[in-house]
């Protein structure tokens, strides 16, 4: 009963910390980060891959849907606009509302004897950034007595979930209600990425960057914490998907990349820079680094390291010979070689690193049966062509997929293909070219398929090194959090992210204004061309 207690004082937390973080622009912007990655990366890292488990790759479908469909639908029907996105949002706390019922179940197994009292520490604390959502969410658009009776419906369905007999339990059980909570998953998504009651154009200068950093830092500390709960403070689960597997990988790149970034600052300082007179020069730093080499190497191996050299070499040089150039070139190179491999090159690969861990945690699940290679090597086809790699975030996806027991040919594949293939870069070359690229890859992929050895990890340090090295990629990530926020961190991923805010105006007037201006905090001068590495 007391962890009933605890978990709906938790929900009230919400009003509290939203009625103080509101009462500035700084402070909004610092709770917009703290929801933005801690709802975000509880739906991507614990909620997602449990929805796996149950249902498959048919999960990530429905997830799509629930995330794109109501962009797709206000693109379409852009008069009705506001009422899809009021459809989404209600959407979104349907499913929460749903998943309450699930909590107040895990806290009854947590009370039974010889299960941990981590499992209900779990769900107490992830109802804190839950709370606040909901209130984030709901008190600008329907004010207070509604969010109030949100909040209120929660907790009685906590109690309904704690106090419910076993039948009904069953009837709401993840392997029966799978598929609307991925739909919902999705559209819960959705809101949190476009901002509902968005103050966008409060900021165009990036005043309050900083703030909003701060507060996603709050929520990357908060999402810390329920690993660790999750997993019980260990992480060696090789063999194990979810918590357990994510922070083992994070664990193990973390010396890795240390060692990439003190790479790249050495060669810009031997003269390699991203802004070569050579097109050549520029397509290996582009593809190679060579500082991604680095961790082919000693996290995959010397076979793979060679092939993903040569590969990339041939690939390199075709693009030059046909004088292709790079879509999205860096910009306002720092003079120090430390700032260019600690700071501007950071920048530039952190959002990809990320993004490549939760990718693998999602699509390498043991439930997405792809045992196929060309179904593995399709799936990221769809994955690489709207965004761009960087050649940091395309190594630490092959190694993640590798661990994940993907198919040497789909390793092969993001070793290669993920730095090059994107609409983006497709849009600068010719039909030929491209002709003779997709020639190339799928030679490479051949070769890989008949002659590449399995991989094996040839640096193995001690724990102690691991966790004194992931201290110090999070102190450089946080830094780099607060030199961009959490929205900006994202844009760097996807071009579609920058060109198009939602501005949802509810409620003084009867036309609806939907914004699609650049924010001039990402795009000073119409700047695409410094997103990515």
């Amino acid at each position: 009963m007391l962890y009933l207690v605890a978990s709906c004082i938790a929900l009230l937390f919400g009003p509290l910390f939203y009625r103080y973080f509101s009462s500035g622009s700084g402070l909004q912007k610092g709770l917009d980060g703290f929801i933005f990655v801690s709802l975000g990366g509880l739906v991507l890292i614990h909620i997602l891959p449990e929805l796996l488990e149950h249902g498959g790759i048919i999960t990530l479908l429905f997830v799509v849907f629930g995330l794109w469909g109501p962009t797709a639908s206000e693109r379409l029907f852009h008069r009705y606009s506001e009422i899809t996105h009021n459809v989404t949002l209600t959407l979104g706390i349907a499913g929460l509302l749903l998943h309450t019922i699930t909590d107040g179940g895990a806290m009854v197994l947590a009370q039974q004897e010889g299960n941990s009292i981590l499992l209900a520490l779990g769900v107490i604390m992830h109802r804190l950034p839950v709370g606040l959502a909901i209130w984030w969410l709901l008190k600008p658009q329907v004010g207070t007595q509604w969010a109030s009776v949100v909040l209120a419906a929660m907790m009685v369905l906590t109690g309904v979930g704690y106090f419910a007999g076993e039948q009904l339990l069953q009837h709401l059980s993840i392997e029966n209600t799978v598929y609307l909570q991925a739909f919902v998953t999705g559209s819960i998504l959705h809101v949190v990425l476009h901002q509902p009651h968005g103050n966008q154009n409060d900021d165009r200068h990036g005043r309050y960057q900083y703030q909003a950093g701060i507060g996603s830092l709050l929520g990357v500390a908060l999402l810390a914490v329920l690993l660790l709960v999750d997993t019980g403070g260990d992480a060696h689960s090789h063999h194990s998907h979810g918590s357990g597997q994510f922070l083992n990988w994070i664990l193990t790149i973390s010396p890795i990349l240390i060692l990439s970034y003190l790479i790249a600052s050495l060669r810009f300082k031997a003269g390699l820079t991203p802004q070569n007179e050579r097109l050549s020069s520029r397509w290996l730093q582009r593809l190679a680094g060579p500082e991604a080499l680095i961790i082919t190497l000693l996290l995959l191996g010397p076979w793979f390291a060679i092939y993903q050299a040569i590969g990339l070499l041939i690939i390199g040089a075709l693009l030059s010979l046909g004088k292709v150039e790079l879509t999205d070139p860096h910009e306002n190179l720092p003079q120090s070689s430390w700032r260019f491999g600690f700071a501007h090159l950071v920048d530039r690969s952190a959002p990809w690193i990320a993004l490549s861990l939760i990718l693998a945690n999602l699509i390498g699940h043991p439930s997405v049966h792809l045992e196929h290679p060309a179904l593995q090597v399709f799936l990221l086809l769809v994955v690489f062509l709207p965004m761009r790699f960087c050649n940091l975030g395309a190594a630490v996806l092959a190694l993640s997929l590798a661990y994940s027991g993907w198919h040497n040919v789909a390793v092969a594949f993001a070793l290669i293909a993920a730095p090059v293939l994107s609409i983006s870069q497709l849009k600068l070359m010719s039909w030929t070219m491209r002709i003779a690229l997709a020639s190339v890859i799928a030679l490479a992929l051949l070769f890989a398929n008949n002659y590449l050895v399995d991989w094996h990890q040839m640096l193995t340090l001690p724990d102690t090194v691991n966790v004194a090295a992931v201290i110090i990629v999070g102190l450089i990530f946080s830094a780099c959090l607060l030199r961009l926020g959490p929205r900006k961190f994202l844009s760097r991923l996807m071009i579609q992210f920058n060109a198009h805010n939602h501005d949802h105006a509810h409620g003084h007037s009867h036309s609806h204004t939907h914004s699609h201006q650049h924010d001039d905090s990402q795009h000073t001068g119409h700047q695409h061309k410094e997103h990515k590495h």
